[in-house]
């Protein structure tokens, strides 16, 4: 039974659906999806087209708006939104430490994972769509691994959109995991220069912290171990449009003195946790790169292996010397599932994925050559965590997809910029810009 309620400017209704595990047995094991749908409040009444969401991840819920902010804005004036959980995340029959233990061992839980991917996702969208829209098709907008999916969403099922947008979300369609990689490290150091210039303060902060991890046992309220390579790690912040003025923020007041000499403050300890915890969205560890994952190949940890290939990300090595510490970020580690309490539990079953050789491809290229959906993606200039050179590349891949590529915006460019970002690519794809 739905229910519906009011926030300033907007009519909310939760609504739930049940579909199959795997959609290749449709009369199998089910799997509960929760969605909520948005509608402006002048308008609540009115025969509107239908905007599905596909949140970035893999392994977050829809963004639980207060009132009209952001893209949603722009979105109601002539859209119903419905702001889908995707399977395993938020409301949607979800999948953590607590959870994934009700399906068995390790060997269960990874088997059980594998039904996690963005053609999962795909496929729950055309099953709860004819609920939704009473059949009609209906327009996604995909950010980040959403947009990945709706990728997939134009390779497997294209009859059931009516407009394709994307934002920061192209990816390969072919690349191996260790290739992804290979151009995620460079990206990576080349935000790390940017902030450093941006914060030349940091480099001694940062430095004096990690040089303090590799010596001390650093413990965080929550249970978590942080170590030099988890600190490292807060580096994804840096691919945000106000990550680096975050990460500034965090890094100048590292340090209180007690009776003991200096400590990492309880403040600090405090927002690295919040930062590093994957409590609240597992998913993104369990099958980061599963999401790359499309052929006889595993994955096999591809983030840490290829790390190895880039020596100035080794902490120890820069320390001993007088290089700055390289921050890291949107990659998976082994070390994660021994510091995070949310993770231990699941450290099997993520190598167990991790050595997977049963990939299927997510994505059509003949499909995608002939594609007559209407479409357009923003494609951010030097995104750290979407390569632009294999996003371009795609684009190419894609019959009439419309790009509109700039440096105004960083991977959160919308929810950053959210109207001017939807505005421009509803244009594009309409042809009107």
């Amino acid at each position: 039974m739905s229910v519906s309620y009011r926030q300033p400017g907007v009519v909310l209704t939760d609504r739930r659906f049940t579909v199959p595990l795997d959609h290749r047995d449709p009369s199998g094991e089910t799997i509960e999806l929760y969605a909520r749908e948005a509608v402006a409040s002048d308008k609540a009444h009115q025969d509107l087209p239908w905007l599905v969401y596909l949140q970035g991840g893999p392994g977050f819920g829809a963004n639980r708006f207060i009132g009209r902010p952001a893209w949603l804005g722009r979105a109601l004036k002539e859209f119903r939104v419905l702001l889908l959980d995707q399977r395993g995340t938020g409301a949607s029959t979800p999948a953590n430490r607590q959870t994934l233990p009700l399906r068995g061992g390790p060997a269960e839980q990874a088997d059980y994972l594998t039904h996690f991917r963005a053609d999962a996702i795909v496929r729950d969208c055309e099953a709860i769509r004819p609920q939704v829209t009473g059949g009609a098709p209906w327009t996604v907008l995909g950010q980040s691994f959403g947009g990945f999916c709706t990728v997939a969403y134009l390779s497997l099922a294209p009859e059931g959109l009516s407009t394709a947008l994307i934002t920061g979300g192209l990816p390969s369609l072919d690349a191996h995991a260790d290739d992804i990689y290979r151009a995620a490290y460079p990206r990576i150091e080349r935000k790390v220069a940017a902030h450093y210039a941006r914060y030349p303060q940091d480099v001694d902060r940062a430095r004096r912290i990690a040089d303090h991890l590799l010596t001390h046992d650093v413990v965080l309220p929550s249970g978590y171990r942080l170590t030099v390579e988890a600190f490292q790690s807060l580096g994804i912040l840096l691919g945000g449009s106000e990550g680096s003025h975050r990460l500034h923020f965090l890094l100048e007041d590292a340090f209180v003195r007690t009776p003991g000499g200096h400590e990492l403050s309880d403040d600090f300890q405090e927002q690295a946790q919040g930062l590093l915890s994957y409590a609240g969205h597992p998913l993104y560890a369990l099958v980061h790169e599963a999401i790359y994952g499309q052929d006889a190949r595993p994955t096999d940890w591809s983030a840490e292996r290829v790390r190895a290939e880039f020596p100035r990300f080794d902490a120890a090595k820069a320390l001993a010397g007088d290089e700055p510490l390289m921050f890291t970020g949107e990659s998976v580690h082994p070390w994660m599932f021994d510091c995070d309490p949310a993770l231990r539990p699941l450290r099997e079953t993520a190598g167990l994925l991790a050595a997977r050789t049963d990939w299927t491809p997510l994505y059509d290229r003949a499909r995608l050559a002939a594609n007559e959906v209407p479409a357009a993606a923003a494609v951010y200039h030097d995104d750290m965590y979407v390569d632009t050179a294999h996003a371009l590349t795609t684009a190419r891949a894609i019959r009439g997809l419309r790009t509109w590529v700039t440096d105004e915006f960083e991977h959160d460019g919308v929810r950053a910029g959210g109207p001017r970002v939807l505005d421009r690519l509803l244009a594009l794809a309409r042809d009107e810009a």
